[in-house]
């Protein structure tokens, strides 16, 4: 089915010279599961993390980190703790992101907010508080991340089946970081998926006006 067959053309607030932009992060875009055996350069994970590095976080505390698996004998160990419908998209993934939350963020506060010179000290002694949001920002700029790395060009199959702890252990130890979820990433094969385009539900069923 085509894109314009699912979204009313007037529910568009993109001028019309951009809306190959939002089909291509939005309206057009799948979650991918199959990718063709291309790698993923470095340099362009490092290009789309510089642009969405500048979404909006709370106090910029920027807690998103994000380990990189590529080679064979680390996407086995990733897979181990990956729920076992989804291990073999891992071992197929050109490259996994393992996305975490750095519950550690505050110590990067002097760089990140200069305006607001004591509040890493203030965070220092309250690690609930930390890791609280650590892990809401972290997730709003997984957002974010998924948005930027489709306006790339590539596919992204996000997945919360995963031993969130186990990956922890396995790669993670001695770091505040904190497995939120795993982002396999490439150019789609095809669509990247042979399910159909699932619907959505519109503004109607999930706004209200106070």
């Amino acid at each position: 089915m085509a894109t314009t067959d699912l979204i009313d053309e007037t529910s568009t607030l993109l001028p019309s010279d951009d809306t190959a932009l939002a089909d291509l992060v939005f309206t057009g875009a799948r979650t991918v599961s199959r990718f063709v055996d291309d790698t993923v350069p470095e340099d362009l994970l490092r290009a789309v993390h510089d642009t969405v590095r500048w979404g909006p976080t709370a106090n910029n505390s920027t807690p998103l980190r994000l380990l990189v698996v590529r080679s064979r004998e680390a996407r086995e160990r990733l897979a181990a703790h990956v729920a076992e419908f989804n291990r073999e998209r891992v071992l197929a993934a050109p490259v996994t992101l393992v996305v975490a939350a750095d519950t550690d963020f505050h110590l990067h506060l002097p760089t990140l907010a200069p305006h607001a010179p004591t509040a890493g000290d203030r965070l220092a002694g309250v690690p609930e508080v930390r890791e609280r949001m650590a892990r809401e920002n972290a997730w709003l700029q997984t957002g974010y991340l998924v948005v930027g790395l489709r306006a790339a060009g590539l596919g992204v199959g996000p997945m919360t089946g995963i031993d969130a702890d186990g990956v922890d252990a396995e790669f993670l130890t001695g770091t505040g970081w904190r497995t939120l979820s795993v982002l396999n990433v490439g150019w789609p094969d095809g669509e990247g998926t042979d399910r159909p385009r699932a619907p959505r539900l519109s503004w109607d069923e999930v706004a209200r006006e106070v």
